[in-house]
């Protein structure tokens, strides 16, 4: 079957009830496994119709043989039945499953989640499973892909995020799309119950337990405007308040926020939109510390600031016996950056 090759392209296919016999889901990003797996489940099967029809196995306690051997059964009491394999990156073996392939039993939706790994699409029984079913790869979002991956999210269940609120969730969670939901579902059911359709700095600074005035996004535009005050303000902040600080997190935040300012000399043209287009981020975080960063720093400075964020990262982690509190090293790194 021609399958559909996007997380997008697959919800819809299977919310008009076009499953397909097998789907392989794979890759690094755990969430659309997770989801894609469960819409499937939800199109094919009511609740009342997953005792009797609804075998879940682990990729580490079964083999293909017994995946067979589920996925021969016929239904009960419904149309249709599911197999679901998940952790399938430890089973041993796929061999059998082409034979399975050519000969499927019509009524049985088996589903592999193969986490953190793909699978090896040169194999024949990768082309199999392509020739008969759907294999997604569930890739990680890049940086640039998390502001859009927060409004849509929120927009689906119509509410609105102010393009600041957006920055510092982006920047408080990360990439990890399955915390990010969970995060930005809180944020939901604590919205106000006068009616209010809009997520603010205020709601996730009450929820998250992060300053809206002092954290990694406030601290990138102090240090794009150069603002020794201010960037001392939030790293005292942070020294005040280590529940609220992780070096981890603010000098991943730090190294690519600096390696977008590089990417920035090298644009062929200087306008706002056009530098935003070149290094994957949205104008308004151009016009708020990108622009700034790339007038204020030469790109030899911005070379050395990297280059001191990674040998900041290494003695966080007690290379060469470095013993240094982080939030020392915090304060060290950003005097470097200023100076």
């Amino acid at each position: 079957m021609a399958a559909p090759k996007t997380y997008e392209e697959i919800l819809r296919s299977i919310k008009t009830q076009k499953v397909a016999p097998v789907y392989y889901l794979m890759g690094e990003e755990d969430y659309y496994i997770d989801r894609l797996s469960g819409d499937i489940v939800d199109a094919v099967l009511s609740k009342e119709e997953r005792d009797f029809n609804l075998d879940i196995v682990y990729g580490a306690e079964t083999n293909v043989d017994k995946v067979i051997d589920l996925a021969h059964a016929y239904p009960m009491m419904a149309e249709r039945r599911v197999v679901l394999v998940r952790e399938a990156q430890a089973l041993r073996s796929l061999d059998g499953l082409e034979s399975y392939l050519k000969h499927l039993t019509p009524t049985t939706v088996l589903i592999f989640c193969h986490k953190h790994g793909k699978l090896d699409m040169r194999k024949s029984v990768a082309k199999a499973i392509q020739q008969t079913g759907v294999v997604f790869e569930s890739r990680k979002l890049y940086d640039n892909q998390l502001p859009p991956f927060i409004s849509q999210y929120f927009r689906q269940q119509g509410v609105d995020i102010e393009p600041q609120a957006v920055q510092m969730l982006a920047g408080y969670v990360g990439s990890d799309l399955s915390r990010l939901t969970a995060e930005m579902d809180k944020l939901l059911l604590a919205l106000p119950k006068d009616g209010s359709r809009v997520v603010g700095t205020e709601l996730i600074e009450q929820q998250t337990g992060m300053s809206r005035e002092f954290n990694d996004f406030e601290l990138q535009a102090a240090l794009a405007a150069r603002n020794v005050y201010r960037a001392n303000q939030i790293i005292k902040y942070y020294q005040g308040n280590p529940r609220s600080f992780s070096i981890v997190r603010t000098l991943t935040n730090l190294f690519t926020f600096f390696s977008d300012v590089m990417l920035a000399y090298y644009a062929p043209e200087k306008t706002d939109n056009s530098i935003a287009a070149w290094i994957g981020k949205n104008e308004w975080k151009v016009r708020q510390d990108v622009g700034p960063a790339r007038r204020n720093y030469t790109g030899v400075k911005v070379m050395q600031i990297l280059g001191e964020i990674r040998k900041t990262d290494a003695k966080s982690k007690g290379v060469g016996g470095c013993r240094t509190p982080h939030e020392e090293l915090l304060q060290d790194l950003i005097f470097f950056i200023l100076h």
